[in-house]
């Protein structure tokens, strides 16, 4: 089993901890973590997937071990995550989708179609059909931003909506094998002077990320990535609708419903760890390299020039 090193990088003025695992001239893997947490989502998981990739995991702006930049915003983000990895001379990567880390991911993958050798989506969302009743207080914070809606959308900014995020409406059976810590750790981060601001206005501009729907959609269908879902049945937050928006997007996509809750990693890191590495060794195939990869991941029928 591979260890993972926390290494820390200055970006913008900010402190940017990742977590690094693996071989640095095999297929890069980036890992995206979703609220609240951070990278540590992934602790289960790295050591597999660095026997096969260069692991790339890092605790988003504001999460984990990060600093906060300004402004938060799931765009800025992603310009944080670019220069991460033009700090590690990445050139093309795997990339898993997670919660907010969809926000933050997708940005990458339609900026750079070329760079994607694949997707990794786990109860992540990209299309109307993952937006249930659920939804509905943060839909109206979206269309009217006033203070009262907004505390109606992020009533969830306490403790008990941080447990939620892990076991809300989990089968109890399945809800025993979450660690408590995890969501014990996010609330005490989330407490720190300036983070619950910033995770109010996150909230905000996640309606930038289902702005832009329709563009990911003409990515999805335009590329057709390499991809393989991973779906915890029992979310709260993400119709499970949503699996079937994303294997029309893509038809080719392979995947998986295991009986487990939006923080799937918890619960089933083996059977997870062990698809992905499957999935992976598929898309690079034997002797494959990175220019190969990169011109597979380019549209049918579009050339070099």
């Amino acid at each position: 089993m591979k260890e993972a090193e926390l290494a820390r990088f200055e970006i913008d003025g900010a402190e940017l901890a990742v977590r690094l695992a693996g071989d640095r001239r095999a297929p890069a893997l980036l890992l995206i973590h979703g609220f609240p947490s951070a990278s540590t989502s992934f602790r289960n998981v790295i050591g597999p997937l660095a026997r096969d990739c260069f692991v790339i995991a890092p605790d988003l702006p504001g999460f984990g071990a990060s600093e906060p930049v300004e402004p938060a915003s799931f765009a800025r983000f992603a310009d944080v995550i670019e220069a991460l990895l033009a700090r590690l001379g990445v050139a093309s990567f795997h990339l898993y989708l997670h919660d907010y880390g969809a926000a933050v991911g997708l940005h990458l993958a339609t900026r750079a179609p070329q760079r994607i050798r694949g997707l990794i989506v786990q109860n992540a969302n990209a299309h109307e059909s993952g937006m249930g009743p659920q939804w509905a207080a943060t839909r109206a914070y979206w269309d009217d931003p006033t203070p009262e809606r907004q505390a109606e959308a992020t009533a969830h900014l306490t403790f008990e909506g941080t447990r939620d995020q892990y076991v809300g409406g989990v089968p109890p059976d399945v809800a025993a094998r979450v660690e408590p810590r995890l969501w014990e750790e996010d609330w005490r981060i989330m407490s720190r002077p300036g983070r619950l601001e910033m995770h109010r206005r996150l909230v905000l501009d996640y309606r930038s990320h289902c702005a832009r729907f329709g563009e990911i959609a003409e990515y999805l269908r335009r590329w057709q990535p390499p991809a393989l879902l991973l779906w915890g049945r029992h979310d709260i937050f993400f119709d499970l609708a949503e699996t079937l928006s994303w294997m029309q997007a893509l038809p080719r996509m392979e995947a998986h419903i295991l009986d487990g809750p939006h923080f799937l990693l918890e619960t089933h890191p083996a059977e997870c760890a062990a698809l992905m590495r499957e999935f992976l060794r598929r898309v690079e195939g034997p002797g494959d390299d990175r220019a190969v990869a990169l011109q597979r991941a380019r549209p049918p029928g579009e050339g070099s020039g």
